[in-house]
């Protein structure tokens, strides 16, 4: 699946994306109160680059901690959305960016934050994902990542292709246009193997609903 497909699904989503953090359901809200609470505390007083910020929802959950956010994605729509929450410009800029190329964003950071993207990055591109947001980052700068754990009957149908290692996620908005995208559930020991070799005071935490991780870059290629 292209990036181009995957930026068309959030431009055509974006005005109905947040409805996922409204579900009357109490463990969800819980864990979701959690991230937000950990997120807070890891970014306090940091420069955060935010890949695949979206709407806004955690830039907005940040913005008055964080020193400084520098939110991005390829999605005009729901940057557009993001930018209707009229957040502080002297703390906050959204801008067009790619997460596939981090290098072109101008700034000085010492956080970077992935919220519920690291799904959607195809199994053959973590490695380089990861390499260049660390080296985008810098040595001892601080991550933090939050996505879905695989629950049967939400969030669509999971489809597995027998040509690709990626699953997919068969949607439908309002509209009635139907989309699959890439949608890889991690377990904890997949993000153990993925992030332990490249970082420094690692926390991984496994909810019902979602799994959040804190760590330092300690290794820069």
């Amino acid at each position: 699946m292209s990036g181009d497909h995957l930026r068309e699904y959030y431009d055509q989503r974006a005005r109905e994306y947040e409805q996922i953090y409204e579900r009357d359901d109490p463990v969800r809200q819980a864990e979701l109160a959690a991230i937000r609470t950990e997120l807070r505390a890891r970014l306090a007083g940091r420069r955060v680059l935010e890949v695949a910020c979206g709407t806004g929802y955690w830039t907005q959950a940040c913005t008055d901690v964080a020193r400084h956010v520098v939110a991005i994605d390829l999605a005009p729509e729901v940057l557009a959305v993001a930018r209707e929450k009229s957040l502080p410009a002297e703390k906050v800029e959204f801008r067009i960016g790619d997460a596939d190329a981090l290098d072109a964003q101008a700034g000085e950071f010492d956080a970077g934050v992935a919220m519920f993207w690291l799904s959607h990055v195809p199994q053959s591109r973590l490695d380089a994902f990861l390499t260049q947001l660390h080296a985008r980052l810098g040595q001892g700068a601080t991550v933090y990542m939050a996505d879905n754990v695989y629950v049967p009957g939400v969030g669509g149908d999971l489809v597995t292709r027998p040509d690709s290692e990626d699953t997919y996620k068969r949607r439908r908005l309002a509209s009635g246009r139907q989309y699959e995208i890439v949608k890889n559930y991690h377990t904890r020991e997949q993000l153990r193997e993925l992030l332990q070799p490249r970082a420094a005071e690692l926390r991984i935490h496994f909810g019902e609903c979602y799994w959040w991780s804190s760590y330092r870059v300690d290794e820069v290629a």
